[in-house]
């Protein structure tokens, strides 16, 4: 359904009598919480413009922001929809997405004539054109004071320089992931979850890093997902050494299958098989 139900826009009427809504709006794709008219026809998916701490902003309507899913955003963002984007809206909109390049290329121009060592990923024109943010990267802390002064006076607006790393330079750049599916960190990720190599060896992954590495070159964030399931169905398994009693014989565990759920177990015998965990009748 791409409507808000009766019931989904009641939950989601603040103290005022204002329905209220979530919004994801910003080239670093925030989260928030944004009031409407309560006169307003919105729809989950509906382009919006938004007034945030920012200024004026291009939002997308999610879904209402009941108790629930506002619990479920860290530190969410708060401002006023304004208006379901008209086609006016929508050509300023266009306009601003067009000009992106040649606003990188004048921005390049000018950390070219200063000589600094940073390069820019992206750039973001607010809808009301308040300010032009500008990601960029750098190995070194940069003193950009006269480049920012030089940006204001190319572009006649308030210049915002952000220094990223690789992890949102891939949120802000990348399209599709290795699985074929739109990468995690621009679609439903809130935070950039800490991923180890102990994880991938817990998971039995290739140690390979050109195929455990995400687009921006970091251990992919899917191995952090599927960790806690890992970890939960090897906490239900003997540990590799182990002394087992099994259906087959006592043994010894060489090695665990924690998806499968099942243990290589070398015999009294010199047999090594494969066990299912229901087929251990105690540990010694």
């Amino acid at each position: 359904m791409n409507g808000v139900t009766e019931s989904d826009a009641n939950l989601a009427i603040d103290a005022t009598g204002a329905p209220s809504y979530l919004v994801r709006h910003g080239a670093m794709r925030f989260l928030g919480v944004y009031d409407a008219s309560p006169r307003s026809a919105i729809r989950r998916g509906d382009v919006a413009i938004l007034r945030t701490e920012r200024g004026l902003e291009i939002g997308h309507i999610l879904r209402p922001a009941t108790p629930e899913a506002v619990a479920a955003i860290p530190e969410p963002t708060r401002g006023e929809i304004l208006r379901v984007a008209t086609n006016e809206d929508r050509a300023k909109i266009a306009a601003i997405e067009a000009a992106r390049d040649a606003d990188l290329a004048a921005a390049t121009k000018l950390v070219n004539q200063f000589r600094l060592a940073m390069q820019f990923v992206d750039v973001e024109r607010l809808f009301g054109e308040e300010r032009v943010i500008f990601y960029f990267m750098s190995e070194h802390r940069v003193d950009f004071r006269e480049l920012v002064r030089g940006m204001a006076r190319e572009f006649h607006a308030r210049i915002e320089l952000r220094q990223i790393g690789v992890r949102d330079e891939a949120k802000l750049l990348a399209d599709f992931g290795d699985c074929g599916k739109p990468v995690c960190c621009n679609t439903h990720m809130f935070v950039m979850p800490p991923v180890s190599m102990r994880m991938a060896k817990l998971q039995k992954s290739t140690l390979d890093p050109t195929k455990i590495s995400g687009r921006c070159g970091r251990l992919k964030c899917c191995l952090r997902f599927e960790q806690d399931v890992y970890e939960e169905f090897q906490r239900e398994l003997p540990p590799v050494g182990c002394r087992v009693v099994t259906k087959s014989g006592p043994g010894r565990v060489l090695a665990q299958e924690i998806l499968a759920r099942r243990l290589l177990v070398e015999f009294e015998d010199g047999r090594r098989l494969p066990v299912p965990a229901n087929d251990v009748l105690t540990r010694l």
